[in-house]
């Protein structure tokens, strides 16, 4: 299957939700390079609940790119998801995703997030009352289990299955493994296997277009969530389809346009430059000199600045094949929930 409710993707690929990425100027790049779906980051379903302007922020989205619209929610009470994903729909959400795969704590110790694993039963009360609020597919994200000793992944996914959920990603890892170990991709197989209708997404250790099509020959999973080797990578996207990775050229158009949009997105000069640092930081990765760049833009508040910055190093820079590569101390885990 290539569906989730009433939309046919076009084809298997889909862009992990993850804070501080998957924001609208993200989701667009990763769009026009191919992504088949890119939902929101992780959006609080009690900011939304509560009319939370800053929470409404991560609501906007291009509504001439992002086909289908996917707004990811976390919350613990079936009532305030219902009427948080009503807020969603009213801003133009077409697919409603509940986030129960997150491990981290403010998230787990507020029955939000991983936590839902311990409670298969309430999971399925808010898949339920979602999809009877609003009439739009439901979806979520899981882990294997709460730990090694309770990894209850395909009775949860019974239960959400009964409610109604539409498809159903996993993380093959358990929430106390976080995101250390591998993932293991025989639960992603056993998932498909035991499902009568939802469409399952595999997520977890997928590196390059190769992984992708591991993932799914190997498990018979319908869709691949790409999360952090798409960080500073939009153009894997259309490498997973056969097309070539950038020159130097569109790598910095790329780095540019995004920077670009992202001031938009912000609003606050400042406070883009600022936030817009650990994405140079990813599309810095793996290339020569990239220490040195980091530590030069890091030091720039100037939008200007930071631009020129990315002209000069990105429109020179060649990828690093040392045996050890520069840039092995980029921190991923702030994007991944």
């Amino acid at each position: 299957m290539r569906s989730i409710g009433p939309y046919t993707l076009r084809n298997p690929y889909i862009l992990a939700p993850m804070a501080g990425v998957s924001e609208q100027p993200y989701r667009v790049l990763a769009f026009r390079m191919g992504a088949a779906l890119c939902p929101t980051e992780l959006v609080s379903a009690q900011g939304l609940f509560h009319a939370n302007t800053r929470t409404l922020r991560y609501l906007r989205h291009d509504t001439e790119v992002e086909r289908p619209y996917a707004l990811q929610l976390f919350g613990g009470e079936p009532e305030v998801l219902a009427k948080a994903a009503l807020v969603g729909r009213e801003w133009g959400a077409q697919l409603i995703d509940i986030n129960m795969g997150c491990p981290v704590k403010k998230v787990t110790r507020n029955g939000a997030g991983s936590a839902l694993l311990c409670e298969p039963t309430r999971a399925a009360a808010i898949v339920r009352r979602v999809h009877e609020a609003t009439g739009l597919p439901v979806t979520a994200k899981i882990r294997s289990g709460w730990d090694e000793g309770s990894r209850n992944f395909l009775e949860v996914a019974d239960a959400l299955e009964e409610a109604g959920c539409a498809a159903l990603a996993i993380h093959p890892r358990t929430r106390a493994q976080g995101y250390s170990g591998q993932a293991d991709w025989s639960c992603i197989a056993a998932l498909k296997r035991h499902v009568r209708r939802m469409s399952i997404i595999g997520n977890g250790d997928v590196r390059t277009p190769a992984d992708a099509q591991a993932m799914l020959a190997s498990t018979g999973c319908d869709f691949v969530m790409i999360g952090r080797a798409a960080l500073g990578n939009p153009w894997l996207f259309r490498q997973l389809l056969g097309g070539p990775p950038p020159t130097l050229e569109e790598r910095c158009e790329g780095v540019l346009e995004h920077f670009r949009a992202h001031l938009a997105f912000v609003g606050d000069a400042l406070a883009a430059v600022r936030s817009f640092r650990k994405h140079l930081s990813w599309y810095s990765h793996g290339l020569v000199g990239a220490s040195a760049f980091r530590a030069g833009v890091n030091a720039l508040d100037a939008e200007g600045e930071v631009a020129r910055a990315c002209e000069r190093f990105f429109l020179t820079a060649r990828e690093d094949t040392s045996s050890t590569v520069e840039g092995q101390d980029v921190d991923y885990r702030a994007a991944l929930g």
